[in-house]
């Protein structure tokens, strides 16, 4: 399982059938996401649903 995975940025898009990272991110940083074993993402937001709940109660 990747970062991405649990991301709250990284969502279904229909038009490509596939996940997307919805972050504007450029060639660079992308490639050194792919290359750098040690690389952590600016963008990273953890997708927890429960979060919400708790401050809706």
């Amino acid at each position: 399982m990747s970062q991405c995975d649990t991301c709250s940025n990284y969502v279904y898009d229909e038009e490509y059938d596939d996940y997307m990272c919805m972050v504007d991110i450029d060639e660079d940083e992308m490639a050194r996401s792919f290359t750098d074993s040690h690389y952590s993402c600016a963008y990273y937001s953890y997708d927890n649903e429960y979060d919400v709940v708790k401050h809706q109660m």
